[in-house]
């Protein structure tokens, strides 16, 4: 975990009051963001769905968080952009108008890798949805040509909940069962 291998409190308190930035000061940033995210897909438990965090891949990355439930499979990839404005097109997003970041393109990938993996180990065929959720920013515009990842806000992922209609209870339990071994992962 991040956390982990981060610098130690004590360094973090003394960059703070030095007014020094850290390099971990983004990532601390994302796992916040990861941790509000989390929050609000573990409240989509009471309509079934089961939520799985930080899914270490075997290239070092990971899957921010795995949503599996009555609406199907979404893997969704979390970016925190505090206080920003953030436009998001077919293949890429930008942040306060600047440079473009691979965003949707990434989401869609990590997606196609999750399927990949899961229909590995089921016996029926698996959609994977890829789901981009942005945290603490302040405006969210949409491409309207854009409709191959959801692209979300941190309180929109509960529009997930209602969903229903593609897998059965019996098929939610075996990716669930499948998805929660770590060595799965890391054999991809």
């Amino acid at each position: 975990m991040i956390a982990e291998r981060g610098p130690s409190t004590v360094e973090r308190l003394r960059a703070k009051l030095l007014r020094r930035p850290s390099e971990w000061d983004s990532w601390y940033t994302g796992l916040e963001g990861e941790r509000r995210v989390g929050r609000e897909l573990e409240r989509l438990t009471t309509f079934g769905w089961r939520v799985l965090h930080g899914i270490a891949k075997s290239n070092g990355g990971d899957i921010d968080h795995l949503l599996i439930g009555p609406g199907g499979v979404f893997s969704l990839n979390t970016k925190t952009h505090p206080g920003a404005s953030v436009w998001v097109g077919d293949t890429m997003a930008k942040i306060n108008r600047g440079q473009p970041y691979p965003y949707v393109a990434a989401s869609k990938a990590e997606a196609s890798y999750v399927r990949r993996v899961l229909e590995r180990h089921c016996d029926f065929s698996i959609i994977v949805e890829p789901v981009l959720v942005f945290v603490d920013i302040a405006a969210l515009d949409r491409e309207a040509t854009q409709h191959v990842v959801r692209v979300y806000q941190e309180r929109e992922v509960s529009a997930l909940g209602p969903l229903h209609g593609v897998l059965e209870p019996d098929q939610v339990e075996q990716v669930y069962a499948v998805a929660r071994h770590q060595r799965v992962w890391l054999r991809a």
